[in-house]
């Protein structure tokens, strides 16, 4: 069983895996295929036996974002500015979330009716990316505060591209539920820095 540190940890790293996955889409059409499987397979996995089996059950499917972790809340001056208004603007939108119990609600059985559609699709498809897509418009950025996405305008303007974003965005949002639920805060950021920069090292030198 996870301590809350770990799940914590577990959340983060989700959670700057996700966004950066966003920021990679929307400037390169580079095939992002495995790390897509895992981080939206978060989304479509209701009843995890742990909050590792969320993104497969190994540490190692979060190694990039252990890595990212290390980067943002390390002691070098070059930080990534856009991810960080990424992962910002996404704990924001759970917070309007979490508030909205007509939203979390509808979210919940949107989610539960996509499941019947997984028996015959895999997360990666098109079909259930759409409709990923469509889920987190209708249910999270719906609720306002927009994140706006920065990349190659020529990307951003297909629509596989543009639902590829919103279902990693719902992803990401995911990941902020599991990281508030196991107590993680903004304020963690500033006055437990340290802690959990030693708890993203310590995981990646366990992978």
């Amino acid at each position: 069983m996870e301590t809350s540190l770990q799940t914590q940890m577990i959340a983060l790293a989700a959670l700057c895996q996700a966004a950066k996955l966003v920021q990679s889409i929307a400037r390169s059409s580079e095939s992002q295929q495995a790390q897509l499987e895992i981080i939206l397979g978060s989304v479509v996995n209701l009843n995890p036996a742990t909050p590792l089996d969320i993104y497969g059950g190994e540490l190692a499917n979060l190694k990039p974002g252990f890595e990212l972790i290390i980067e943002q809340l390390g002691d070098k001056p070059q930080k990534d500015v856009e991810l960080t208004r990424y992962l910002v603007g996404v704990l924001g939108l759970e917070r309007r979330l979490n508030k909205n119990k007509n939203n979390l609600n509808e979210l919940g059985n949107q989610l539960s009716q996509l499941e019947r559609q997984l028996q015959h699709f895999s997360v990666t498809d098109d079909t259930i990316i759409a409709k990923l897509a469509d889920i987190y418009s209708e249910c999270i950025s719906s609720l306002g505060a927009r994140i706006q996405i920065y990349g190659q305008p020529e990307l951003l303007s297909q629509s596989s591209v543009q639902h590829k974003v919103r279902a990693l965005l719902l992803a990401a949002v995911r990941a902020a539920v599991l990281w508030r639920q196991a107590g993680g805060s903004r304020l963690h950021f500033i006055f437990k820095r340290k802690k959990l920069l030693a708890a993203a090292q310590a995981a990646l030198a366990n992978i």
